[in-house]
């Protein structure tokens, strides 16, 4: 089972990549849409970690999902655009994640 990112920037994404997690960067609503469709659509994911600007932009969409599907869990992460102590956050993240202390 594998993780997938849906990330508003590029930063992100690029750091996660380097922690083996891939993903896709989206912008509207409906590459967002289309981005959960595709993660949720293989069968290998079973972890999407999404930045809180992108949970924001499609709320109801991704509460949708999150109540009627069981596989994968949806994660909201802090990135640039979210809480202070982003640094931090997304560290604890990869550590507990994949086991690497950054």
């Amino acid at each position: 089972m594998k993780f997938y990112l849906i990330s508003d920037n590029i930063d992100t994404q690029m750091g996660m990549r380097l922690a083996g997690v891939e993903g896709e960067v989206a912008h509207t609503p409906e590459e967002v849409t289309t981005a959960l469709d595709k993660a949720f659509s293989d069968e290998n994911i079973a972890v999407v970690l999404m930045t809180e600007k992108l949970v924001e932009l499609c709320r109801e969409y991704v509460y949708k999902l999150k109540l009627s599907c069981r596989r994968p869990l949806i994660i909201e992460i802090p990135d640039r655009h979210g809480s202070s102590r982003v640094t931090e956050a997304i560290s604890r993240y990869v550590s507990e994640a994949v086991g690497i202390k950054l």
